[in-house]
């Protein structure tokens, strides 16, 4: 019983419960929506939000934020879809964008855990950066083209109608929810994000926490990328755009506190669910996709308000509770003299 009660009370529980609300409600407005492929085609076109956002939880775990992770998607795939296009097979193409994806993640971490520059500076600056190495690798040119195999591939399916792209994302988040839960190390990252000078008295690395959490944020910021130009069939000079928002829409809506410390990469990758659903949901609803950033932009200022508040009160029944065993003590104190 307690065990299940605190299944119920987990942040990301709501989430979860809030995205079958959202499948029910359009289901209603639109009974044709309630089919298994349109469900699973939610989870499916989910796969690089979930990769991203998950990528983001890590540096919002540690207190710190990244927005390049757009544009350091965008240049992987412009990078490993030129390779594929002119001949190189699958295994360079991909060692090659994951690379980069490390590279990205460790001039982060470097600039955000060693210089001590504000995250969302750094990472606004590597967000230009990476945007106009794009316009130089192409020329502002499409990169089309692509070997049908690897773009066919984007369809297989591996359990019923869900693709393996996205059984693999599973796997992959709760292989690293179970790292990040049950080993020392992996609660580190929790540790530096609720606290950093305290976790640095007792003994955790902080820096090397923060940098390991933006490698973390490009590698699968990177492996997005990969699959974003498997998917798409084409990388043009704006992919990515966008993706950093959602990415922290994401993480909001799973239950992951901006304030760091605070969240799962599970809450992470059912928010990148619901966020990936949004612009398929408005067409069963009869709404034009363009409303899709709208959206976004509402659902994350309305749940960061919402979060703020929740801490604000939390912080007062703290203080208040610290207050009345402050004086129960001093009444106890006076009584025994």
């Amino acid at each position: 019983m307690n065990k299940t009660k605190k299944i119920f009370k987990a942040r990301e529980m709501t989430s979860f419960l809030f995205l079958m609300g959202l499948f029910i409600i359009v289901g209603i407005l639109n009974p044709s929506f309630m089919s298994v492929n349109n469900v699973a085609a939610c989870f499916n076109t989910s796969v690089v939000y979930t990769l991203v956002a998950v990528g983001m939880a890590f540096t919002i775990f540690v207190g710190e934020i990244d927005v390049s992770v757009g544009s350091n998607l965008g240049f992987v795939a412009t990078v490993v879809g030129s390779l594929l296009r002119d001949g190189a097979n699958w295994g360079f193409a991909f060692t090659v964008g994951i690379i980069i994806g490390v590279i990205i993640g460790l001039i982060n971490g470097w600039g955000v855990a060693i210089m001590k520059v504000p995250s969302l500076i750094f990472t606004l600056g590597t967000n230009g950066i990476l945007r106009g190495m794009m316009y130089i690798y192409t020329g502002g040119a499409w990169v089309e083209n692509l070997p049908k195999s690897f773009k066919d591939f984007s369809a297989v399916t591996l359990i019923g109608k869900f693709t393996v792209y996205y059984c693999c994302a599973v796997i992959l988040v709760v292989l690293i929810h179970m790292a990040l839960t049950r080993t020392r190390r992996g609660r580190y990252f929790w540790a530096v994000g609720d606290n950093a000078g305290g976790a640095e008295l007792v003994g955790i690395p902080v820096v090397r926490t923060k940098v390991m959490a933006y490698v973390i944020c490009g590698i699968l910021s990177a492996a997005a990328g990969i699959i974003f130009c498997s998917r798409i069939g084409f990388v043009t000079s704006a992919s990515g755009n966008g993706y950093e928002m959602k990415a922290v829409a994401a993480c909001v809506l799973g239950g992951i506190s901006l304030t760091g410390g605070v969240g799962t990469v599970i809450g992470a990758a059912i928010g990148a669910v619901i966020m990936a659903s949004i612009s398929y949901l408005l067409v069963f609803m009869g709404f034009s996709s363009n409303y899709d950033n709208a959206i976004t932009g509402i659902i994350l200022i309305t749940i960061v308000v919402f979060d703020a508040l929740m801490q604000r009160r939390a912080a007062v029944k703290n203080r208040r509770a610290r207050l009345v065993a402050r004086t129960a003590a001093g009444t106890a104190k006076e009584a025994g003299e």
